[in-house]
C-alpha cells in the first residue's frame, strides 16, 4: 500500500493530531486546507498546499500533484452554530462532490478514501447505542448537509473505495472554545466565578481526539470500503457529570448559570455511539477515560 496520504483539513483541530499520529505510523503526510500555514505547523505534516475545495480546478490540480495512495477528507465547517445555512452546503456537500469528482478523474491508483462525516446525522429521540444501521434524523443543516454528503458519496462506491465515518463528539487540547467542552475548560482554568451554558442535561459519546486521530489511521490501513463506521467510545456523559469532573480535577468550584438563549429547539438531546464496526473493522477499540481527556485540557502549558 502507497503510504502517501492526504488530509483535506490538515490544519484544522482534528487534522493536526491526525497528521501526527500517521507520521508517527510511516505515512509521508501531505495536508491541504483554505488557509496559510501559522507557526504551529503539526509535526507530522510534510507537505501543505492551500486549496478551496470548491475550486475543481485547483483540486484536480492537487491531486496530480501529490498523486496520493489514501485520502482523509476532513475539512468542513463543522461548528452546528455557524450563521450560514449555505456555507454547510457549498463546503461540506459541493466541497466534497468536487473532490471525488478530482480523485475519480486521476490515473492514481487511490487505495483508500476516508470521508469525514458525523454522527449528528442520527438526530433526535435516540435511545440506547446507537449502531450504524439507524435511519438518520437530521436535527439542523449541519447535519443535514452530511447526511447528504453520505448519500452523494454512494453514487461514487461502485468506482473509488470510500469508507463513510461517523464520529460522535469529541475533544481536546487546541479545541475552540466555540464548542462545549473546551468552553468549560476554559472557563475552570482560568479560575472563573460562573459560566453560562445552555441544557446541562444534554449527554454525549465524548472521545479524546487522540483516539479519534489513531482511528482514523487504523481506517486509512483497513483499506475497508463500502460501508460506514461509528467513531465513539460507546459511554455517554451528561454536561452535569462533565462538570463535576473538571471541579473535581482542578479543585475550582463554579456557577453555572443556564442562558435560555444557549438553549436550541433542535439540540439533540442524547447521543450514544456503538462502536462494534470500529472494533471489528481495526481490531481494536481503545478509547481513553473522559477524566484523564479532561485532565489534559486542564493541565495543559
Amino acid at each position: 500500500m502507497s503510504q502517501r496520504v492526504l488530509i483535506t483539513g490538515a490544519l484544522g483541530f482534528t487534522g493536526r493530531y491526525v497528521c501526527d499520529a500517521l507520521a508517527h505510523a510511516g505515512w509521508e503526510v501531505w495536508g491541504t486546507g483554505h488557509q496559510l500555514p501559522g507557526e504551529e505547523f503539526p509535526v507530522g505534516l510534510a507537505h501543505y498546499r492551500r486549496c478551496d475545495i470548491s475550486d475543481r480546478a485547483a483540486l484536480r490540480a492537487l491531486i496530480s500533484e501529490v498523486q496520493p495512495g489514501s485520502v482523509l477528507h476532513l475539512a468542513a465547517i463543522a461548528f452546528v452554530g455557524h450563521g450560514s445555512a449555505e456555507d454547510f452546503y457549498r463546503v461540506n456537500l459541493i466541497g466534497t462532490r468536487n473532490l471525488l469528482e478530482a480523485i475519480d478523474a486521476t490515473s492514481q491508483r487511490i487505495e483508500s478514501i476516508v470521508l469525514a462525516s458525523s454522527a449528528n446525522v442520527y438526530g433526535n429521540g435516540s435511545s440506547g447505542a446507537i449502531t450504524e444501521e439507524r435511519p438518520g434524523n437530521p436535527a439542523n443543516d449541519y447535519a443535514v448537509s452530511k447526511l447528504a454528503m453520505e448519500y452523494m458519496a454512494r453514487l461514487w462506491f461502485d468506482r473509488l473505495p470510500i469508507l463513510l465515518v461517523r464520529p460522535f463528539n469529541y475533544t481536546g487540547v487546541g479545541q475552540s472554545e466555540r464548542f462545549l467542552l473546551p468552553k468549560i475548560v476554559a472557563h475552570i482554568r482560568r479560575r472563573a466565578e460562573f459560566i453560562e451554558l445552555g441544557n446541562l442535561d444534554v449527554a454525549r459519546d465524548f472521545s479524546d481526539v487522540r483516539f479519534v486521530a489513531n482511528a482514523y489511521r487504523r481506517l486509512l490501513e483497513s483499506k475497508c470500503s463500502s460501508e460506514t463506521v461509528n467513531i465513539c467510545s460507546g459511554a455517554p456523559t451528561s454536561l452535569k457529570e462533565v462538570l463535576v469532573l473538571a471541579e473535581e480535577i482542578s479543585g475550582h468550584r463554579i456557577e453555572v448559570r443556564v442562558n435560555p438563549d444557549f438553549v436550541r429547539t433542535n439540540e439533540v438531546k442524547s447521543l450514544c455511539g456503538d462502536p462494534s464496526r470500529l472494533k471489528e473493522i481495526t481490531g481494536v477499540h481503545d478509547p481513553r477515560a473522559l477524566g484523564d481527556t479532561l485532565r489534559w485540557m486542564i493541565e495543559a502549558p
